[in-house]
């Protein structure tokens, strides 16, 4: 018996569905929840979710958020997420380079603006790396 799964974002849903498992990056590591798993609230870093269903695997990125774990369901309240297979690396290494120029300059390393820069950086680099090591696998 499968366990349900959603994945929210702050604009869209980005997955829901059914899974046989989901390893999710928590705050106190990587875990893998299967169905009839024990109640839980953790926050999200950085990282990878991974569904499997039926033999299949979707991978997505996740930028921080937090997940409820209940028996029979998943609730992925993600700061930002998206399918791997969406991603647009262009973009990404577009929006990394932008990010790394932006944080030569002389910015107070306690302000929001560089903090803000340090996360879309961290986000880019994910995404990249996210996409290379998808590739690799699929063999595209």
């Amino acid at each position: 018996m499968p366990i349900r799964c959603e994945i929210v974002s702050q604009d869209r849903q980005v997955f829901k569905g059914e899974a046989d498992i989901i390893v999710l990056p928590g705050s106190a590591g990587v875990m893998g929840i299967l169905p009839n798993h024990s109640p839980l609230l953790t926050t999200l870093q950085y990282g990878l979710i991974t569904i499997r269903s039926k033999g299949e695997e979707q991978i997505f990125t996740v930028a921080g958020g937090v997940a409820e774990v209940q028996p029979d369901q998943v609730t992925i309240l993600a700061d930002a997420a998206e399918n791997v297979a969406e991603i647009d690396v262009e973009r990404a290494e577009s929006a990394r380079r932008r990010a790394e120029e932006l944080l030569s300059k002389d910015i107070p390393r306690d302000s929001d603006a560089f903090l803000n820069l340090q996360s879309a950086l961290r986000r880019s680099n994910l995404r990249i790396d996210a996409v290379r090591r998808y590739r690799q696998r699929k063999g595209h």
